[in-house]
């Protein structure tokens, strides 16, 4: 199925509708939140947002909205459902995260081990913390020279799930960062082979599936449960998401497990404004077909364009090299710099500083623009603006400078190593020793360094060269220049 035929009208958004009429309404607001819609009393947040967000930003449990059978947020999630080709689909407030969380939570109950992409988001080794579950993870196909990875291969997925009989699921990444697209339907019959079930976190692909010259989601080639990260291409407010559940041989058992851990998980001040926006990026999509391909075609634009300047060189048109990559995300345009005499970083700045042009990620070797299915995204002056970028070296090739190292071994479950008792030592004294934290160079996020595995003089460095670089950051780490670093500490331990 390339494009969704759903059975509802999808030109209506049930939910951001109610919400906007509740609004029109005249009400005397003696509830939460406290700005109670009131200008005047809240005259510096109405001037910074408008009055309009004052009036529609309304609390949980409110008849005619989610309460009452049926109602209209029932309505949307069933529309929603029916557009993504879900059994049962559950909009999520605190983004994708939550969805990654959630779906770690859910594997517990079917087992003890969750066989898991390295390069997962780092969402997916906090729900290793809150559910307890060991850790078997397959390694990616890494781009030495951009220092980037990609996916993973069904035959890798079935030699992991062979070699871990006990595997509650398997959770794999698609699209990467990079816009490269795993074989899904191959990984679903791997872990299906197995007896587990198939958990994809596709973030960055909430988009694919509504036009035919996009691919086809991971719903519909077989996946089994699929976290969506809406706000990115597909145009909620950010920090909103979608978690959908195949109508397949483990919906039954997943998603009483679903529920529970959404409830866990949900803020029960849930935003009214997250929820309806939620409803009418789906009503977008689901009827946008011909945004979607002018969207599509200013990617092009854009790709054909730096192909004909000759300076810089597009990522993905060497995908084809690896293995686990069957096709791309047609707008996604990951740009190598290197070639253009300039690293990522530094292009991501100038771009910004001299041209207001803002990218999505930066690495050393490498920048990313990402184009909104139903955005106009002026390819000429994103275009303009990446070739006037000066050249500092000249026009020469430049090295990647950071390059992925490689996890330490593991010597306790991430679990184990989060609770254990801690504490903070100059980041040269942590090598050899227990991490008690999660470090990702960020973005995209990937963990580099995981609790339970052993520091190593690789991985400092590495974290001090990341720091070093122009707008270079870790995540999680203990202070920013990872000076210092949280270990496990020392001595005998009682979990």
């Amino acid at each position: 199925m390339l494009f969704p035929r759903p059975l509802r009208d999808q030109h209506r958004a049930p939910y951001a509708e109610a919400v906007e009429a509740h609004a029109r309404q005249d009400w005397l607001r003696l509830n939460v939140p406290g700005h109670a819609a009131d200008p005047t009393g809240s005259d510096r947040l109405a001037h910074l947002m408008g009055q309009t967000p004052l009036r529609l930003d309304v609390p949980p449990l409110v008849e005619g909205l989610d309460l009452g059978d049926p109602n209209p947020m029932d309505e949307a999630l069933q529309l929603a459902a029916e557009a993504w080709g879900a059994r049962r689909t559950w909009f999520l407030t605190n983004g994708a995260s939550q969805g990654n969380r959630i779906a770690t939570l859910a594997a517990r109950s079917l087992g003890r081990t969750l066989v898991v992409q390295r390069s997962v988001h780092s969402s997916v080794i906090d729900g290793l913390v809150l559910s307890g579950l060991n850790a078997a993870f397959i390694h990616p196909s890494v781009d030495a020279g951009l220092g980037i990875a990609h996916g993973v291969t069904p035959a890798d997925l079935a030699q992991a799930l062979e070699a871990h009989r006990d595997a509650a699921a398997a959770h794999v990444v698609t699209p990467s960062y990079f816009g490269a697209v795993a074989d899904v339907r191959g990984l679903a019959e791997a872990a299906h082979a197995a007896g587990v079930p198939l958990i994809v976190d596709e973030a960055w692909g909430s988009h694919f599936g509504f036009h035919p010259d996009l691919p086809s989601n991971a719903l519909d080639q077989g996946a089994d449960l699929v976290v969506s990260s809406t706000h990115k291409l597909t145009g909620s407010l950010t920090q909103s998401a979608m978690l959908h559940l195949a109508d397949g041989a483990f919906a039954d058992v997943l998603e009483p497990l679903i529920q529970r851990a959404f409830h866990l998980t949900q803020s029960t001040s849930a935003s009214a404004l997250l929820l309806a926006s939620l409803d009418v990026a789906r009503q977008t999509l689901a009827t946008g077909r011909k945004r979607i391909a002018a969207s599509i075609d200013a990617a092009e634009d854009i790709r054909r364009a730096i192909r004909s300047a000759g300076r810089f060189a597009v990522v993905s048109d060497d995908f084809d090299r690896f293995p686990d990559i069957t096709a791309s995300d047609p707008l996604r345009v990951p740009i190598d710099t290197r070639s253009g005499g300039i690293s990522g970083h530094e292009a991501r700045r100038r771009l910004m500083r001299d041209h207001r042009v803002m990218v999505e990620v930066a690495t050393d070797s490498a920048v990313v623009a990402v184009i909104g299915a139903c955005s106009d995204p002026q390819p000429a002056r994103f275009v303009g603006a990446l070739h006037a970028l000066p050249a500092p070296l000249g026009e020469q090739p430049i090295p990647s400078l950071l390059r992925l190292p490689a996890p330490g071994p593991v010597r306790m479950t991430t679990r184990q190593a989060f609770l254990a008792p801690s504490c903070t030592v100059r980041a040269q004294e942590a090598i050899g020793r227990i991490s008690a934290d999660t470090l990702a160079a960020y973005p995209p996020g990937i963990p580099n360094i995981l609790p339970g595995e052993l520091v190593t003089a690789e991985l400092v460095d590495f974290f001090h060269r990341t720091v070093a670089a122009p707008n270079g950051h870790v995540r999680g780490a203990a202070d920013p220049g990872v000076v210092t670093m949280r270990v496990v500490r020392e001595g005998p331990l009682h979990l």
